[in-house]
C-alpha cells in the first residue's frame, strides 16, 4: 500500500510536508484539536478547534501560554496555506470534531479523532465524512466489542440507581469528567432525579451550560456530602477518594465501554455498565465503508485487527506505522 499522507512520528500525527499537526500533545506551530480530553490537548501557537472544544480547552489548560485559536464551524471549509480544511461532528463529547484535509492535488484525507456514531444527549451527533483516505481510531477495534443499545444500558443503570435508593443507600456513578459525566447527569436530571456532581465535573458542567447544553437538577457535591435520595456522579479515578469514602451507605458503579471486559481495573465497585462514548467494532466497520475511502489507516487501540477485518470487507486497510523521520517544512 502507498504511504499515508499523514506522518506518525514519536506518536504524533502531521500532515506530510506541512506544519499542521493532529491532536499533538507537544506545542506545535499549528495543531488541530479534535476534542478536549487531556490525551488530545496541546498548547499550540495556533489551534484549530470548534468553539466548544476551545472553551473546554481553556478550562482544562488555562490561558497560560495559550496561542491563537482559529475557531471553526462544522461543514464550513476554510483555507490554511495550500490546504482546505473542513470539520465534521464526531459525536464523542461536546465540540468533538473530525477533520477533512484537501491536499493541493485534490486528494481528501479524513481523520476521525475519537468517534462515537451512536447519538448522545450532550454532543453533536456524528456525521459520515466522505474522503479518499481515512485515518480512523481503533479503540474498540476487536470483534468482541459490541455495545448494547445505549438506551438499554441507561435503563440498566436506572435500575441500579433505583434499587440503591430503595435500599436507603446513595448511588455513586463513576464516569469521565468530560463527556460521560454530562451524559449521565443530563439523563437522570431530565428524569427528575436530584443529582450531585463532584467539583471537577461541576466545573466542566458550567462550560457545557455556557455552550447551550442545560443540565437540570444538578448541584455541586460539597464537603457536606449528598442528601438522602440524591445521585452522585464522580470521576472514576476518585472512586476511592476521601470525599466518596465519606458517603455511607453507598453503592458504586463504573460506566465505561471497558465494562465488556469486566472493568477489572476499577476494583471495589459494585457494578459496571458498558456505556461508551466511542464507536464499537461493528460501528467502526460501517463507518469506514460509509466514507467511501479507498485507503484506510487505523491507529490507536486495536489497529491491527481492525485493519485486518476491513481488508476482509474489501477495503485497502493497514495500521498507520511510525515514519522513520520527520520531513522539514
Amino acid at each position: 500500500m502507498r504511504r499515508s499522507p499523514i506522518d506518525l512520528v514519536a506518536g504524533e500525527l502531521r500532515v506530510r510536508g506541512t506544519g499542521l499537526y493532529l491532536d499533538a500533545r507537544r506545542r506545535r506551530p499549528c495543531g488541530f484539536v479534535s476534542h478536549a480530553h487531556a490525551d488530545h490537548l496541546g498548547r499550540h501557537e495556533r489551534t484549530i478547534a470548534t468553539r466548544a472544544t476551545a472553551a473546554l480547552a481553556r478550562h482544562r489548560l488555562g490561558d497560560r501560554k495559550a496561542g491563537e485559536v482559529l475557531p471553526a464551524d462544522y461543514r464550513t471549509p476554510f483555507g490554511l496555506g495550500e490546504l482546505t480544511l473542513e470539520l465534521f461532528p464526531a459525536g464523542h463529547v461536546l465540540g468533538s470534531a473530525q477533520i477533512r484535509i484537501t491536499l493541493p492535488g485534490g486528494l481528501t484525507v479524513g481523520y476521525t479523532g475519537d468517534l462515537c456514531t451512536e447519538p448522545t444527549r450532550t454532543a453533536e451527533p456524528a456525521e459520515v465524512m466522505p474522503c479518499d483516505v481515512l485515518l480512523m481510531e481503533s479503540t474498540f477495534g476487536l470483534p468482541r466489542y459490541v455495545f448494547p443499545p445505549k438506551e438499554e444500558v441507561l435503563a440498566a443503570v436506572r435500575r441500579f440507581v433505583d434499587e440503591t435508593l430503595d435500599a436507603g443507600a446513595t448511588p455513586v456513578l463513576l464516569g469521565y469528567s468530560l463527556g460521560k459525566a454530562q451524559e449521565v447527569l443530563k439523563h437522570f436530571g431530565e428524569l427528575g432525579y436530584p443529582c450531585r456532581a463532584h467539583p471537577t465535573i461541576h466545573a466542566v458542567n458550567e462550560v457545557y451550560e455556557a455552550q447551550g447544553v442545560p443540565l437540570p437538577n444538578v448541584r455541586l457535591l460539597g464537603a457536606e456530602g449528598p442528601e438522602k435520595g440524591e445521585v452522585v456522579v464522580a470521576p472514576p479515578q476518585l472512586g476511592r477518594s476521601a470525599a466518596i469514602s465519606r458517603i455511607r451507605p453507598r453503592r458504586t458503579a463504573v460506566l465505561t465501554g471497558w465494562a465488556l471486559d469486566g472493568a477489572r481495573w476499577f476494583g471495589g465497585v459494585d457494578a459496571s455498565f458498558p456505556l461508551s462514548d466511542h464507536a464499537d467494532f461493528p460501528s467502526l466497520l460501517r463507518y469506514a465503508k460509509a466514507t467511501g475511502a479507498s485507503r484506510v489507516f487505523t491507529l490507536h487501540g486495536h489497529a491491527e485487527p481492525l485493519a485486518r477485518e476491513l481488508r476482509r470487507e474489501g477495503l485497502g486497510a493497514e495500521p498507520l506505522r511510525e515514519s522513520a523521520q520527520m520531513e522539514l517544512w
